[in-house]
């Protein structure tokens, strides 16, 4: 692996190009912080994908992608004056220290979920006026209910027993039954339905599962078998547009069989 001062050498490097880039490319020198917020998440989104198909060289690429978006958005900043990459690493190197007493102080932790505990404590000494400050408006709705409840978790706001979470998915549940059956309104139906999803990722968190990667892992499965009822049916001259459904349930189970 790489030595520190080689590290170190490629950053520099990188914020040399950085540099060059704003000065002479003409796409460079009119991004502002605005235009490249959306190709940010663009990266992270990409970022994101090989992490979930375990892609290692897929990861290192993306990783430079999102690397030189925060190089940019730094030199963004020391052109108008506000901070440059010396000021976001100092300030999140001071971050880290303050947040983790357990390392830089004389705090001990029992494990893992303590430190989270301690790290939603140590943030409203920060000065925010609520734990949930951190949580991004602009999170898709699974991470940010997610992200809600973690950070509430922090500070004791949490089901003793996994049993009690699970009691919750299965009233919130029979609440939406209930609504739907009535014939209520979308308004109300909607309601609980929010609250059905909102307790399964509650459920989620008591027993490891992250919601969000499990989503994409069905969305990726439901992608190829679907894929794989339209290729297959092509090679036997037939159309998905006319065939009926146990016609391509047919093909469904067998994309199973084959471990699709």
């Amino acid at each position: 692996m790489s030595t520190m001062d080689e590290k170190l050498e490629a950053f520099k490097r990188l914020l040399n190009i950085m540099d060059d880039l704003r000065k002479g490319c003409p796409w460079d020198k009119e991004q502002t912080l605005d235009t490249l917020r959306h190709l940010t998440l663009e990266e992270v989104y990409e970022l994101s994908d090989a992490i979930l198909e375990k892609d290692m060289q897929e990861i290192k690429k993306e990783l430079g992608d999102l690397m030189l978006h925060l190089v940019f958005y730094s030199k963004i900043g020391s052109e108008t004056g506000d901070f440059d990459i010396k000021d976001v690493l100092e300030n999140i190197s001071e971050k880290l220290i303050f947040r983790h007493p357990h390392i830089y102080g004389d705090v001990t932790v029992s494990g893992a979920e303590e430190v989270k505990d301690n790290w939603e404590k140590l943030k409203l000494k920060e000065g925010k006026e609520s734990v949930l400050e951190g949580v991004p408006k602009s999170l898709p709705p699974l991470i940010k209910a997610y992200r809600i409840q973690e950070k509430v978790k922090g500070v004791g706001f949490e089901w003793a027993e996994v049993q009690q979470v699970w009691d919750k998915v299965m009233e919130e549940m029979q609440e939406l039954k209930t609504e739907v059956e009535s014939d209520a309104d979308k308004e109300k139906i909607q309601d609980e339905f929010g609250d059905l999803l909102f307790a399964l990722v509650n459920y989620s968190r008591y027993i490891g599962i992250n919601p969000e990667d499990a989503l994409e892992r069905t969305n990726k499965k439901f992608i190829r078998r679907f894929q794989f009822i339209e290729t297959e049916s092509i090679k036997e001259g037939k159309s998905v547009e006319n065939m009926t459904l146990e016609e391509m349930d047919l093909y469904w189970n067998k994309a199973k069989e084959l471990g699709m």
